[in-house]
């Protein structure tokens, strides 16, 4: 699974391809837009110890999205993928994910 080419229209669809983003009244940081959950939740996936003060570090960020989304979306497709990172676990379900995965789609 290579998320580049998806991971690099996330980061535009959710942060214009700004590092130092922060949205959803300060629950969201970096790049990725990252909530702490998800950061809590890729370190117990990988056994990693990632911080969410840290999301604004590209690198990192990219990380934990990675661990989250193969995780989560094995063997999904770049629709199914993006629809999760916007929606959660369950997120290619969500019919409320679908506007999100066409502003992504743009960027592919």
């Amino acid at each position: 699974m290579n998320l580049t080419n998806l991971l690099a229209a996330i980061i535009m669809v959710e942060s214009g391809n700004n590092d130092m983003a922060i949205g959803d009244n300060g629950k969201a940081l970096g790049p990725l837009q990252i909530h702490r959950s998800v950061v809590i939740d890729a370190n117990r996936i990988s056994g990693r110890a990632y911080r969410w003060e840290r999301m604004t570090n590209r690198t990192e960020a990219i990380q934990v999205a990675e661990i989250y989304l193969r995780h989560y979306g094995r063997g999904k497709s770049d629709e199914h993928l993006a629809r999760i990172w916007n929606g959660g676990p369950n997120g290619h379900h969500k019919p409320a994910t679908v506007g999100y995965w066409n502003k992504v789609r743009r960027h592919l």
